[in-house]
C-alpha cells in the first residue's frame, strides 16, 4: 500500500546549471529540515535534489521496516537523476544525511566532487541505545532525538519516537562509513556544532582527523544545536556550502 508522505517531507528537486548537488536529511527526520539550504543552493543556480529517504515522513511503522540498504537507494535514485544532468556533483547532508556524504565520498569517488558534513554522526558513544540493539526484550521505540534546535519557534518535521528495528541498520552504516573514512579523498568542509544533544560534537574533529582528504576543512557552528539547518547558523551553513562548491568549480 502507498503510504501517505506528511505534509512538507516531499522530496525536492530544482533544475539548475552543470553543477549538481545533493541535499540529504537525518535519520528519523524529513527534507523539511534541509529544504532551506536546498532552496538556498538552487537560489545560485545550483542543480539540487533532496531525496526523502525511504520510511521517512510516512509512519514510524513503514521507518520501522526501511533498512540500510533502502536509504542508500533512495539516495542512489537522486544522485542518477543529478549525474544525468550535471558535470560536478556534491554532497551535504545533516547528521545522518551527513554520514551518507561520507559514505557516498568513500564507494563513489568517481562521481562525488566534495562532501559537506553538517553535525554528522560515526558514533553515538550511547552505551543505553546499543545495550537495546540485540535485545529481544527491547522497546519497539524509543524516545524521539528531534527538534534539537537552539532558536525559539523553530521545530522540526520529525518522529516523535525512533523505532527500535531500524535502529540496527543505522548502527551498521555508521560503523561502516568510519572504516571508510581514510579512503575518502574528495575535498571536505565539515560542520560542526559546538553544542549538540543528539550526535556528540566530538565527531566533527574526530572526522576531520580520519579523513584521508588533503582538501578538508571543520567549521565551527557557534549558534545552533543538532538541526543546524533549520536553527540560527542556517544562512551560515549556506553561505559556507556555497563558497565551498565555488571554489572548487571555478
Amino acid at each position: 500500500m502507498e503510504q501517505r508522505i506528511m505534509e512538507g517531507a516531499e522530496p525536492f528537486r530544482f533544475e539548475g546549471n552543470d553543477i549538481g548537488v545533493l541535499v540529504s536529511h537525518g535519520f528519523t527526520g524529513t527534507t523539511q529540515s534541509v529544504r532551506p539550504l536546498g532552496e538556498a543552493l538552487a537560489a545560485e543556480g545550483y542543480t539540487v535534489a533532496g531525496p526523502r529517504l525511504a520510511g521517512h515522513g510516512t509512519s514510524m511503522e513503514d521507518h520501522a521496516r526501511s533498512t540500510a540498504r533502502d536509504w542508500i537507494s533512495s539516495i542512489e535514485e537522486d544522485l542518477a537523476w543529478l549525474e544525468g544532468r550535471t558535470n560536478s556533483v556534491f554532497f551535504a547532508g545533516l547528521s545522518m544525511g551527513g554520514m551518507f556524504s561520507l559514505y557516498f565520498g568513500g564507494i563513489r569517488p568517481d562521481l562525488i566532487k566534495g562532501i559537506i558534513p553538517i553535525n554528522a554522526c560515526v558514533f553515538l558513544n550511547n552505551p543505553d541505545l546499543a545495550r537495546l540493539v540485540f535485545d529481544p526484550q527491547a522497546p519497539p521505540t524509543v524516545p524521539g532525538v528531534g527538534s534539537d534546535i537552539k532558536a525559539p519557534g523553530v521545530t522540526e518535521l520529525v518522529y516523535p519516537e525512533v523505532p527500535m528495528p531500524a535502529v540496527e541498520p543505522f548502527m551498521a552504516i555508521m560503523r561502516v562509513t568510519d572504516d571508510l573514512l581514510p579512503a575518502i579523498t574528495c575535498p571536505a568542509l565539515i560542520l560542526q556544532s559546538l553544542e549538540d544533544h543528539v550526535v556528540p560534537p566530538e565527531n566533527g574533529p574526530y572526522i576531520l582527523d580520519r579523513l584521508g582528504s588533503a582538501d578538508k576543512e571543520l567549521v565551527r557552528l557557534e549558534n545552533s544545536y543538532h538541526v543546524a539547518t533549520l536553527d540560527n547558523d542556517k544562512e551560515l551553513i549556506a553561505e559556507k556550502t556555497v563558497r565551498f562548491i565555488q571554489d572548487r568549480t571555478g
